[in-house]
């Protein structure tokens, strides 16, 4: 038994972080260094889940 994941064992490319996807802004990926395309990522997110607004109406009030 092995502790990599079955990526890391088939010398795949892959990456171990998370893609979030904006609404406004390109998609970024939780690991800092992280050069690997969109589509080999396991895990992929809105970035609503994790606090942007930048989905967000732009609201604003007429007085």
């Amino acid at each position: 038994m092995s502790i990599q994941c079955r990526e890391c064992r088939a010398r795949l490319e892959h990456c171990h972080g998370t893609v979030i996807h904006h609404v406004r802004h390109r998609i970024e990926c939780t690991e800092d260094d992280c050069t690997t395309p969109e589509v080999v990522h396991t895990f992929r997110i809105d970035c609503e889940a994790v606090g942007c607004q930048c989905g967000q109406a732009d609201v604003r009030a007429v007085i």
